[in-house]
């Protein structure tokens, strides 16, 4: 599966905000709250039936930006106005669900920014953070904080209550509920360091725990032919030419050396000071500075993109990556696929200079934000429609060969826990034998079930070591977890004024003066300059900002 783009929190996000209109997240956490007490989320009041149909008509306006379906098996022609979905709703809650306007997903943002800009708003919509923010400043959103206890199903309930409440809370203010959040685990994006063992056992390798450990297995990938071909065609480390990214990048490397340049760090006055000018940052440069020289990095990485490296990874050209939990399922899949003979294994972040390395984990990791417009006489609607897509009762035969396309779907509320949950279900039902289990985590089951009996199809393989192998990646994920092997990334409000302003160019800079770093084209003494441009150019404003939101969340 592939991520979308991991965004470092130094980065500005584009003023409106990101609408996560094409893709669903299938995606214990350390958080804080910004709420006070009058803005607690343990409402007391009677529910109501969360499909209650209602007796008249009720129209409900939205606007999607979205993506052709996925499924080739769709009908062809098929138009969001003509999803299944829209029949359903009107058949269950008389609900009658208008578009004002549907675009392609890239023309979303400029549609919407026109629409902002108009006060053509529809009734429910699926925002970022930014807009969300915006739209709170103007007074423009309803306040659901009577509907949502009222009307959540007891599985959205589930979903906001993953970690005890405190998202939700974070949409809370002045004593309403304005938005409805759809956030995912933090640990998700623990960081893992892959490696091929075929290839240690080809050297007689065992596998590293240390940074020294690694850059000699790293060495002799290079040197000693661990594919066996007679052709010095290998390389150590896979680094794409985006450092911070989605994946296939350098994050894990920084992270192991206690380097954060995507984060927010408390230093020992209790300030949060900006993780890319710090120290630590500099010494992982210069470390990998001389992998390059020593040809442990590909000497083309900085012309490759995320799919370039993983193209490489298929190709059996390189033995180290560094990424998340869903690698087997693509591309280390692929690269079974192609050899037969390569065989992958996650583990945690190795130790450098005596201590364990250790991931950057975000307080919160969020897709979207349900909002409804202050000016809709139902807002309870919106509740309801995201109840229906989790619990209508047709939905387990809703196929797109018939019609249904759920990425069109607005809102999708995803579970935060369901790999973890998935994970422990999967192994229950092994060890107890059991032969049903809930329909969203059986083929995880059945492939993990195959694969222990013998069957070693890459996508199997896939299946089982992302999500069900201990030695996997939800398995070394969850080690990690439970270890506390990381490091809180400590600022989780928006971006800020100066973010948004100045976050662009400040990024820019970070990233050709690191690339020339590594490459050799300037000294590592280029760091001391870049740190003072950025603190010059916009970062001490910025390092401001997100420590005035850090002490109005300590307040509270």
């Amino acid at each position: 599966m592939k991520s979308k783009t991991v965004r470092s929190i130094l980065a500005t996000s584009v003023l409106l905000g990101t609408i996560l209109a094409g893709c669903g997240a299938e995606e214990e956490q350390p958080q804080s709250s910004d709420s006070t007490e009058k803005e607690k989320t343990n409402f007391s009041q009677e529910k109501a039936d969360p499909l209650e149909k209602y007796e008249e008509p009720v129209t409900v306006t939205q606007v999607l930006g979205y993506m052709p379906p996925e499924d080739p098996k769709a009908p062809q022609g098929l138009t969001p106005d003509k999803n299944g979905y829209v029949d359903k709703l009107k058949e269950y809650l008389n609900i009658d669900l208008r578009y004002l306007w549907t675009v392609p997903t890239e023309q979303f943002e400029q549609k919407f920014s026109l629409s902002i800009a108009s006060g053509d708003l529809p009734d429910i919509m699926v925002v970022g953070q930014n807009v969300f923010e915006k739209f709170k400043e103007q007074n423009l959103l309803a306040d659901l904080s009577e509907v949502y206890p009222k009307y959540a199903s007891h599985t959205l309930e589930k979903f906001m209550d993953f970690d005890g409440g405190e998202t939700l809370k974070r949409f809370m203010s002045d004593g309403k509920l304005l938005g409805i959040p759809d956030y995912v685990d933090p640990y998700m994006s623990t960081q893992l360091m892959w490696i091929r063992t075929d290839w240690l056992e080809n050297l007689q390798l065992q596998a590293p725990t240390s940074l020294e450990e690694l850059i000699e297995t790293a060495e002799a990938f290079v040197q000693n032919d661990p594919d066996q071909n007679g052709k010095p065609d290998t390389y150590g480390f896979a680094v794409s030419k985006k450092l911070i990214s989605w994946g296939f990048d350098a994050r894990g490397i920084f992270y192991t050396m206690g380097a954060y340049p995507n984060g927010w760090l408390k230093d020992a006055d209790g300030k949060l000071v900006a993780g890319n000018i710090q120290p630590e940052t500099r010494q992982a440069l210069e470390m990998m500075s001389q992998w390059y020289a020593q040809g442990l990095l590909d000497k083309e990485f900085a012309f490759k993109d995320e799919n370039k490296v993983a193209e490489d990874v298929i190709a059996g050209k390189v033995g180290i990556v560094f990424g998340e939990w869903w690698y087997p399922n693509w591309p280390l899949n692929l690269s079974k696929e192609k050899n037969p003979q390569a065989e992958w294994q996650a583990f945690p972040l190795p130790s450098f200079e005596g201590k364990p390395g250790k991931s950057l984990v975000d307080q919160l990791r969020l897709n979207n934000v349900m909002v409804v417009n202050k000016k809709f006489a139902h807002p309870e609607a919106a509740i309801k429609l995201a109840n229906f897509y989790l619990e209508y009762p047709e939905k387990p035969n809703d196929t797109a060969e018939n019609g249904f396309i759920y990425h069109w779907y607005e809102p999708r509320f995803n579970y935060p826990g369901f790999y973890e949950e998935e994970y422990l279900e999967v192994w229950d039902a092994i060890e107890t034998g059991k032969t049903e289990i809930a329909q969203e985590y059986d083929l995880v089951l059945q492939n993990t079930r195959k694969y222990l009996s013998g069957d070693k199809n890459p996508s199997v393989w896939g299946s089982y070591f992302s999500r069900a192998a201990e030695d996997g990646g939800w398995g070394v994920t969850r080690q990690v977890r439970n270890q506390k092997q990381v490091t809180i990334n400590e600022y989780a409000g928006p971006p800020t004024a100066t973010q948004i302003e100045k976050g662009g160019s400040l990024d820019k800079l970070m990233d050709e003066t690191f690339m020339k770093i590594i490459l050799g084209s300037a000294s590592i003494e280029e760091f001391d300059k870049y740190a003072e441009s950025w603190k010059r150019l916009g970062g001490d404003d910025i390092t401001k900002e997100v420590n005035e939101w850090y002490a109005k969340k300590n307040e509270n």
